[in-house]
């Protein structure tokens, strides 16, 4: 398979409340073609969540052994139970030439670019902190001192945006999807991806 017919992995990340899982349920409906990742966990299925399409459910056995073998692009313990992108899963739906979306918190985001820094990597941002601030308090679940943490979190990722390729301001939902789109667009038609089809054409001819 050459680069031009390999799918490309788009990872989503920003502050929390900025509006990523909103964004990519959106841009799922628009392109249904695009994939979303499926992640492995070591908590137990709630109801109606299937095995393969919500998430790869785990033995915590299971998930420290794909930790040892290197096969998560990224993983983290939250309330006592493992998160983690699956690689085979992901090399398998970009080898099949589909694009493949991962939404995730901004360090697993730079750890998945440490192991396949090939991605495009977007960042997500609010129009404002004010914002931000209000989206988060508008949520209704969260305490001030919550709050206050969250927005000194975010804060701390807005100076990681350095590491990504795009930034994208999420001001209206679908203005927002419209620009992946055309990132997405743009990233098929770099000469990079071309390179090994030109160079298999040049040797043909001799």
């Amino acid at each position: 398979m050459t680069n031009k017919d390999r799918g490309i992995l788009m990872v989503l990340s920003g502050p929390s409340g900025v509006g990523k899982g909103t964004v990519c349920a959106a841009l799922r409906q628009m392109d249904t073609d695009l994939v979303y990742s499926v992640s492995a966990t070591t908590r137990s299925p709630r109801a109606g969540e299937v095995d393969g399409v919500n998430y790869f459910f785990k033995t915590r056995d299971q998930f420290k052994q794909m930790i040892a073998q290197d096969e998560l692009l990224e993983y983290a313990e939250y309330c006592d139970n493992f998160y983690g992108t699956p690689r085979e899963f992901v090399e398998r739906t970009l080898d099949s030439g589909r694009d493949i979306i991962l939404e995730i918190e901004v360090q697993g985001a730079l750890k998945v670019k440490e192991k396949f820094p090939e991605g495009v990597f977007i960042f997500l941002l609010p129009p404002s902190l004010d914002e931000l601030q209000s989206r988060i308090v508008t949520r209704g679940t969260e305490t001030e001192d919550v709050i206050r943490s969250r927005m000194r979190i975010a804060r701390d990722e807005l100076a990681l945006m350095e590491h990504y390729d795009y930034a994208i301001v999420n001001d209206q939902v679908e203005a927002a999807c419209r620009r992946i789109q055309a990132i997405l667009t743009a990233e098929h038609c770099v000469k990079d991806r071309m390179v090994p089809t030109i160079k298999q054409w040049i040797e043909e001819v001799h």
